[in-house]
């Protein structure tokens, strides 16, 4: 009997356990012995395990970085749901209040585009929100007014054209002095501009001043330098107009792109991202700002003047000195202190009104009539009218004595050419004979 029960116990045996061993080796638990305590948190696979290892070979997962690794994604992933969540109910809250003011019948505008709506998101009170959204109000209701006035001048033109032709008198008129067209002067204007990018002499405007103006006061400088690029295009000589550090997709260039459209690209405007000491040559640059010690005395034609596009309510005093410090160049400033009585106040202008002293001073070389440019509000006039009446004799006989020194040398050299060419003519008479 007890031979019988061994020899069933063997065949069971054989059949059973060659099953559990593949089973548990399928399960990944194998009877090793631990012939140590191990202190890292590491997992020590058996060379018997991986089939293409070899016997000497083990495989360490470090358990502590994939756990830190999976909680970072974790906590990206939650960061990114909260944001989204935020930005959701930050931009519900924002329509909710633009409603209920325009419920209370506050001043707030019937279309917000996406950029006026990112803005107004950027707004850190209610009281710049309020103030921001009054603005665009105000600014719909005249470009309304404005578009309906034109639809009633185009109605009225139409009801006069329907007349005359109703009457017979739709013929062109007879004129004694020939009609100039507006195209005719934006070509001649547009004509200007290309010379002066070939031989005009350069002036620049720096753009360098992006992180010390916030969003009013850029569109403000904007406004201004277009402003002086239209004065520019309109005179007889213009400027060479450069717009240096001008980045490309920056907030300059943005609301550049946004004011003139289109446009942007027909301007005759040399734009680049480098800075002017890399254009131009650093001994003929001159840096134009209120804070120089040295003070304009003449303008000279063959400098490169640069004026600083900075525009600050609060008056940031040093900025555009240290700048130019900075790049180790001139610096100067116009005499205000000299020509006019100037009022309390710091002695800043425009970028439109620099342009327009500038201008007027290449042209005539005159500060009193480059100083009218100067707003009246600032100052309360010249420093002696006396004074001012010399200085315009003495710049009227400067002008004569000029005009009269070219002509006697136009004179002198027409005087010239006549002798030699009345040489010319006798030696052929003298050889013909």
């Amino acid at each position: 009997m007890n031979i019988s029960n061994k020899h069933l116990f063997n065949i069971v045996r054989r059949l059973v356990f060659p099953l559990a061993a593949q089973d548990v080796i399928k399960r990944g638990s194998f009877f090793i012995k631990p012939c140590k305590v191990i202190t890292s948190r590491t997992f020590v696979l058996s060379p018997w395990l991986s089939k293409d290892s070899s016997s000497a070979s083990t495989e360490k997962l470090d358990l502590d970085g994939w756990k830190r690794v999976v909680r970072s994604v974790s906590q990206e992933e939650i960061s990114e749901k909260t944001s989204e969540n935020d930005g959701d109910s930050n931009l519900a809250a924002t329509r909710e209040l633009i409603e209920m003011w325009r419920l209370l019948g506050k001043a707030v505008p019937e279309h917000i585009s996406e950029e006026q709506f990112k803005i107004l998101m950027e707004c850190p009170t209610k009281t710049s929100k309020r103030k921001y959204l009054k603005f665009l109000a105000i600014k719909e209701g005249r470009k309304r007014a404005e578009k309906e006035k034109r639809e009633k001048q185009k109605q009225i033109r139409e009801e006069e054209i329907q007349k005359a032709k109703e009457n017979n008198d739709g013929e062109v008129k007879n004129r004694f002095f020939m009609h100039f067209w507006s195209k005719s002067e934006d070509a001649i204007v547009n004509w200007r501009a290309a010379q002066s990018m070939l031989f005009g002499q350069p002036l620049v405007f720096d753009m360098a001043y992006e992180s010390y103006m916030g969003r009013r006061e850029m569109e403000n400088a904007v406004k201004q330098i277009m402003e002086a690029e239209g004065v520019n295009r309109r005179t007889v000589d213009p400027f060479h107009l450069h717009y240096c550090n001008l980045k490309v997709d920056g907030p300059y260039h943005k609301v550049f792109i946004n004011r003139y459209g289109e446009a942007w690209d027909k301007l005759f405007v040399t734009t680049t991202e480098q800075s002017h000491v890399e254009v131009f040559p650093r001994d003929q640059l001159v840096y134009l700002t209120a804070d120089s010690p040295n003070v304009m005395e003449r303008f000279e034609h063959d400098k490169i003047y640069i004026i600083g596009s900075l525009v600050d309510k609060s008056i940031q005093t040093g900025v555009s000195l240290a700048q130019a410090k900075r790049l180790k160049l001139a610096t100067a400033r116009l005499p205000l202190d000299k020509y006019l009585q100037w009022e309390e106040g710091a002695k800043n202008l425009t970028l439109d009104q620099m342009l327009q002293i500038l201008m007027s001073l290449k042209d005539t070389g005159d500060w009193m009539k480059a100083l009218q440019f100067v707003p009246r509000r600032k100052h309360s006039g010249f420093v002696d009218p006396a004074f001012y009446l010399k200085h315009q004799v003495k710049t009227v006989k400067k002008m004569r004595m000029s005009d009269k020194t070219s002509g006697q040398e136009k004179a002198s050299n027409q005087s010239a050419r006549n002798s030699f060419r009345q040489q010319v003519q006798r030696k052929w008479w003298e050889d013909v004979s």
